[in-house]
């Protein structure tokens, strides 16, 4: 991947003197993509407190050590102590509270603590950490909010080890109330990253065509890929529409786009929609041009069409590290040829139409490939809130059909999709269960409800829509989008790649709204842009895409 050095840009616009520390502090340090065993893991003498405090130390800068307790029930059935214990740290009043532990004989290198969490103890209020390593770089990550009675969810952190120990803990600085569970805590070597921190870009072209300007967070003027892959960005994804009314997102427009973001430092991600406008669950149009086509010849169609848009991307210098074989194909592409759900009353679904779904995707397979072997295919589903049986009864019938691909992707927001616990679940059980990688290819979350554009109002607009414990602030939009960071690189097996941030710099501008064929249509989806309604960047969520 070809990651910017650009950190001291990166600083200017979030948090300078963290974001240069890093830089000075790591770049003497070895980097490991993934957790892979080069050692035997650590041992704590109590890992799932069945011993209750015991091996533990408590501190309180505020004297509030009895805020660190344990209590029955254990985090199954992932816990490998079973369902005796758990710590809690819970207090009636604003308290801070460390429970710790030292651990020694480790090598040299990365190693990587891991715990069981669930918690309400507000947003960043309880830290998993890894200090006193030596290595001139302390390990953190934020618990997640989860509601009490959801699933417990895995969090992870990394350090360097340079002198052979290193203190595994669990900070909290609450409020009053505010409370978190862990158990059965790991130390382990290698490292886990947010390897891929994207963002879609397809409306950037349009945006700034009608009118658009964009600033970094201290308010300098400024090119929003430039500014976003300064942050820390380090993807940008483009969809591909057949013949849009608008005559954006085709491909001369991506072609442009993609030169851009690898200009910028940034890998490129295709996101081919095989329609003249937007394809969903509710929605896979067969492109006017292709309407009459028997399904060969519509396989034909999306062979061509996919090997026309990778050549002239390639053709103009620029590598393509992923390309989306369709986009939220749950209810497969083209209906009602390659169509697998009943979405409308009295349609019927057959196994003749798998089949033709299976041929269409084999056909947007193989084109990428005879164009640039290297790219790597996705087929990408949402709707994780139907169950993980929903996902993988569609990939059970495209991998029986031998559909080839190389990466699993996931829509996942929040106010839609369930719990953080039902998306980790669905990261770990799919890369299992297929031998892929996992990425979330789309996530957002709103900043405010405020609409910039009251005649079309947001997607998300009221309080109680939104994710529990994440307010629609900077603040909370930063937590929850680096939460749902945090959560995929924590799975289970370690085969979550990270996630990209969907249209984070669709700021609302007359003439760039939803439907492509109505000028008149406005933007839904402002408040939940990485930039404000004035076209600054915002601070808090810009941070999160920091190494």
């Amino acid at each position: 991947m070809k990651h910017r050095a650009r950190l001291a840009a990166a600083a200017l616009a979030v948090a300078a003197l963290a974001v240069a520390a890093l830089a000075a502090t790591s770049a003497a340090i070895p980097a490991q993509a993934k957790p892979r065993a080069t050692a035997a893991p650590a041992s704590f003498a109590n890992p799932g407190f069945e011993s209750g405090l015991t091996g533990w130390d408590v501190k309180s800068a505020t004297g509030d050590k009895a805020a660190a307790k344990v209590e029955a029930g254990g985090a199954v059935p992932w816990a490998a102590s079973g369902a005796g214990n758990h710590l809690t740290h819970w207090a009636d009043h604003a308290y801070q509270v460390t429970t710790s532990d030292g651990v020694s004989g480790l090598s040299t290198g990365w190693w990587t603590a891991g715990a069981w969490v669930r918690s309400g103890a507000g947003l960043a209020a309880t830290r998993l950490t890894l200090t006193g390593c030596g290595g001139g770089r302390d390990g953190s990550v934020v618990v997640p909010w989860t509601e009490q009675d959801e699933a417990w969810i895995k969090v992870s952190a990394s350090a360097y080890v340079a002198d052979g120990s290193c203190t595994v803990g669990i900070a909290t600085t609450g409020a009053a109330g505010a409370w978190v569970n862990v158990d059965d805590l790991t130390l382990e070597p290698g490292r886990v990253q947010r390897d891929v921190r994207g963002g879609d870009l397809s409306g950037v072209a349009k945006n700034e065509d009608f009118g658009a300007t964009y600033a970094r967070a201290n308010g300098t003027p400024g090119d929003p890929v430039e500014i976003l892959a300064d942050a820390g960005m380090n993807l940008g994804r483009l969809k591909v529409w057949v013949d849009p009314a608008d005559g954006y997102n085709e491909v001369t427009h991506v072609v442009e786009s993609a030169r851009r973001i690898e200009a910028a430092g940034m890998d490129v991600m295709i996101d081919f929609h095989y329609s003249d406008r937007w394809t969903d669950p509710g929605a896979q149009g067969v492109p006017a041009a292709w309407e009459g086509s028997t399904v060969p010849r519509l396989a034909q169609h999306v062979h061509d069409h996919t090997a026309e848009v990778m050549r002239a991307v390639v053709a103009a210098g620029v590598s393509v590290e992923y390309v989306q074989v369709g986009n939220e194909i749950n209810p497969g592409m083209l209906w009602p040829y390659g169509q697998t759900w009943d979405v409308t009353p009295g349609d019927s679904v057959d196994g003749a139409q798998w089949d033709s779904l299976a041929l269409f995707l084999t056909a947007g397979h193989d084109a990428v490939k005879e164009v640039s072997p290297g790219t790597q295919t996705i087929l990408h589903l949402t709707n994780i809130n139907n169950g993980i049986g929903s996902l993988t009864w569609w990939f059970d019938e495209v991998t029986k059909r031998g559909v080839p691909f190389d990466l699993v992707g996931l829509s996942y927001y929040g106010y839609w999709h369930g719990s953080l616990a039902d998306l980790q679940e669905a990261v770990t059980t799919l890369s299992a269960r297929y031998d892929r990688d996992v990425m979330v290819v789309e996530t957002a979350y709103p900043f405010t409800l405020t609409d910039d554009t009251p005649a079309w109002g947001n997607i998300i607009d009221l309080p109680s829509e939104l994710v529990p414990g994440y307010p629609a602030t900077p603040a909370g939009q930063a937590a929850a989008f680096r939460a749902v960071q945090d959560v995929v690189a924590s799975a289970p097996g370690g085969r979550g790649l990270g996630t990209v941030y969907w249209e984070p710099a669709w700021t609302s501008v007359a003439g760039n709204g939803w439907d492509p064929a109505d000028p008149s249509s406005g933007n839904a989806w402002e408040n939940q842009a990485m930039f404000d309604f004035s076209g600054r960047l915002l601070a808090p969520v810009a941070a999160t895409l920091a190494p």
